[in-house]
């Protein structure tokens, strides 16, 4: 075993454990096969800090394999995000061999070759980027996977094809309805449901037989605007919601119907309920 092998073995069994997933799983060896210098450019690296961007000391990419989040050296903040947050979100997701994803938010497409792995190549991913420099990237570095197609345009519009997993890594003021209508049966959503300032909590949301949608928050996070899928008076409903608690008792989605006492938060044709 080579020096750079030993440290992405180390990364993906800390990474896995700090996310609560047991040893041997098929993320932990899809993190260890996955060479992260490969989607977040050249070096100096950019670390992401509570006080800013600190430059990787070198360019080893030992540094790349630790639980932080790196600039994709875009001139917006955008980043590939925090290992153990997308550990967690991607063991809650469960993707199995064979089944549809859409991956919304894919960046250069680190996160995407992950979905591709777990998937196999029984499965396929369709991966949407707007920022066509970083979709280019994406092209680029997933190239060697047959079963991914990278969509240079917004996630938050249609069409989305018909999917079992639904992954987003940008902050939405909703469910959209095109992510909705997009699940099949059993088929999960998972996205960062966040206010104003970009706080909020990662939403969870499963379709059931006649229109059951069973959800339920897994943990606070910090993600960039999804562009299309922003309400500026949602954004207001949601920083309310979040000050007065209750997240974490949330149980379901409702959509077109009128809300009830259980109402946590509520949008123009959906609404979340701790019932």
């Amino acid at each position: 075993m080579d020096r750079l092998q030993a440290f992405r073995l180390f990364y993906a069994d800390m990474i896995t454990a700090n996310a609560g997933i047991p040893p041997g799983s098929e993320l932990q060896d899809a993190l260890a096969s996955t060479p992260r210098e490969k989607f977040v450019g050249d070096p100096p690296w950019k670390i992401f800090t509570r006080s800013g961007y600190v430059d990787s000391p070198s360019d080893d990419p030992a540094f790349l394999y630790q639980d932080v989040v790196v600039s994709l050296g875009a001139q917006a903040p955008l980043n590939n995000g925090q290992p153990t947050l997308h550990a967690f979100c991607l063991a809650a997701l469960a993707p199995k061999k064979g089944e549809r994803v859409v991956h919304i938010g894919a960046g250069t497409g680190y996160y995407t070759t992950l979905l591709a792995k777990l998937v196999g190549e029984t499965g396929t991913v369709d991966a949407y980027e707007i920022e066509p420099h970083l979709a280019q990237r994406a092209k680029c570095n997933l190239a060697e996977f047959p079963n991914v197609s990278v969509h240079s345009r917004s996630g938050a519009e249609g069409p989305i094809p018909p999917c079992d997993v639904l992954y987003v890594n940008a902050g939405a003021t909703e469910p959209m309805g095109v992510w909705l209508d997009a699940l099949q049966i059993d088929g999960r959503l998972l996205f960062p449901l966040t206010a104003a300032v970009g706080g909020g909590a990662t939403l969870l949301v499963t379709r059931r037989e006649g229109g059951i949608f069973p959800a339920r928050f897994l943990l606070q996070a910090q993600f960039v605007p999804c562009i299309g899928a922003r309400d500026p008076a949602m954004e207001e409903r949601l920083a309310q919601a979040f000050r007065n608690g209750k997240w974490s008792e949330v149980k379901s989605l409702h959509r077109d119907n009128a809300p009830d006492a259980s109402c946590w938060c509520a949008g123009s044709d959906w609404w979340l309920s701790t019932n």
